[in-house]
């Protein structure tokens, strides 16, 4: 079961976003485990997974799988446009060694109850019995995923371990505290809130760029990780926010390279300007 905080992982990608960087994952997610974080969700929002072939997944999977240290876990996002691809990745993730795997509604159409129901039941018990974790996101998939699928679900699926809700503010976040289920934010500034109220953790973009302050945030319940982390979330959020985080994560130290997938794109001057100066009023207040 996954606990703590999850840094929502970057990909490394090269050949201006059309390869994945096969070498950069190992320093990654040495980063990674050297700020503090308990494990990574890989190939979700942050790691654009959606604008990846089924094969650049499963090989992405593969190479966070191989750099982990032992105790630190990865979660795998396998949701894909359709059951079939979400299901081949679910399976492919529980046979490489994944700790877990976290699906998102299928983007573009508004799908009834009942047609992701049997969605998610499919790519559950396409990877049973590893943990499966229902990933509520409705601002990238378009529409809220109903609290009563995940009812069913719960019933249906015994491997089905929470959620990863990224909704926000906290009154999008509470219909899906449901019993038995473990609830992970992903938006850092609620972290304090759903923590109290029931949550088991955080998984985090922000993260995969800043891991020992939202490490301080969900371990220590920091007041001033939390403040650090609102003012990183309002900085990043008005920028490319995916590109923002690889140029500070390479300024960092870790060799990312900027490259994203089109047609997402890299940052301006004043962009890049912007991020680093994000990146360094984040270290001073740390």
């Amino acid at each position: 079961m996954l606990h703590g905080v999850l840094a929502a992982a970057l990909t490394p990608l090269r050949n201006e976003g059309e390869a994945l960087d096969e070498e950069a994952f190992g320093p990654l997610v040495a980063f990674l485990v050297d700020g503090g974080v308990d494990g990574v969700l890989a190939l979700g929002t942050t790691g654009e997974g959606i604008m990846l072939s089924v094969e650049e997944r499963t090989r992405a999977a593969e190479l966070f799988l191989q750099a982990r240290p032992s105790g630190f876990d990865v979660a795998v996002h396998c949701g894909a446009q359709t059951t079939a691809d979400t299901s081949r990745l679910a399976a492919h993730a529980a046979q490489a060694g994944a700790d877990a795997v976290a699906v998102i509604a299928p983007p573009y159409y508004a799908f009834d109850a009942d047609a992701l129901y049997e969605h998610f039941l499919a790519a559950a018990r396409a990877c049973s019995p590893l943990p499966f974790y229902v990933y509520e996101f409705s601002a990238r998939s378009g529409y809220a995923v109903p609290p009563n699928v995940v009812r069913r679900l719960r019933d249906a699926a015994p491997n089905l371990a929470g959620l990863k809700v990224s909704d926000s503010p906290m009154d999008a976040v509470r219909p899906y505290l449901l019993d038995g289920l473990d609830v992970f934010v992903g938006q850092e500034p609620l972290a304090l809130e759903a923590l109290a109220a029931g949550g088991a953790g955080c998984v985090s973009g922000l993260a995969t760029a800043f891991p020992e302050v939202v490490a301080e945030l969900v371990h220590e319940r920091s007041e001033a990780a939390h403040a650090i982390l609102s003012e990183l979330r309002a900085a990043t959020s008005a920028l490319p926010f995916i590109a923002a985080l690889k140029v500070i994560a390479a300024e960092r130290g870790v060799p990312v390279r900027a490259d994203v997938r089109r047609p997402a794109r890299t940052l301006t001057p004043p962009e890049r300007d912007a991020a680093l100066a994000a990146l360094r009023r984040a270290l001073v207040a740390d």
